[in-house]
């Protein structure tokens, strides 16, 4: 799904608007959209649909036509629905809920490494959240941090968690199966990011502490012990 502030109405792809249960309005087969090439895509329809953006759903009157991208979110479903476009940090905003945009680049963003900010020693047979830096920042935002193959620590496991790049510090849960401390130095390679190109949101209440939530939001907080 695409955001486009330059489109004036919410398109659908026909094949897709084809497998919904939704009836379809046929509209006048001179009714045509221009595209920003100048190019003409002829209408097909429209329908009545239930389209979900974040956690919420909204429904909203879309067009059909024979489009290249799935589906265009345009500027009258965005204004219809109070929707604030933040550009600088690529998201939309609605009802409160921050909802991350991911330019279309992203999806070829090669993976970068994450480098420990500080020196840290993991007990044995332990795991703990340990502070890292992407080695080159501003490639992407959102990522997914993973085992590096090419690091040579044995006995070390890396969990696969959804990371903000922005931050000062992302964390990267490691876990230590030796028997012995292990120990990583300031800038040695302990994990790799790579790029993520959309989030779904399944908000839902939990019962743990509030103070690891503030943790999580400033790991620089963290002592060695945790």
């Amino acid at each position: 799904m695409f955001v486009d502030t330059g489109a004036n109405v919410t398109l659908l792809r026909t094949d897709l608007a084809q497998k919904l249960k939704e009836q379809l309005i046929y509209t006048a087969p001179n009714i045509s959209l221009k595209t920003a090439t100048g190019e003409k895509t002829e209408i097909r329809g429209k329908l009545d649909a239930s389209i979900e953006c974040g956690s919420r759903k909204f429904h909203h009157r879309i067009y059909v036509a024979d489009i290249t991208d799935p589906c265009i979110l345009g500027l009258d479903f965005l204004q219809k629905f109070n929707f604030t476009v933040d550009l600088e940090k690529n998201e939309i905003w609605t009802g409160g809920e921050e909802i991350p945009l991911f330019s279309a680049s992203v999806q070829h963003s090669k993976s970068c490494s994450v480098l420990v900010k500080k020196r840290t020693i993991i007990p044995a047979r332990s795991e703990c959240l340990i502070q890292g830096i992407p080695e080159v920042p501003g490639q992407f935002r959102y990522a997914v941090t993973d085992f590096h193959s090419q690091v040579p620590q044995k006995g070390v496991l890396v969990a696969a968690t959804l990371v903000d790049l922005e931050r000062k510090a992302i964390l990267v849960r490691v876990l230590n199966l030796n028997n012995t401390p292990k120990i990583l130095d300031k800038g040695a390679v302990i994990a790799t990011c790579e790029p993520v190109v959309d989030i779904v949101a399944r908000p839902q209440e939990f019962s743990e502490a509030q103070h690891l939530s503030s943790i999580l939001e400033s790991p620089e907080m963290l002592n060695e012990k945790q």
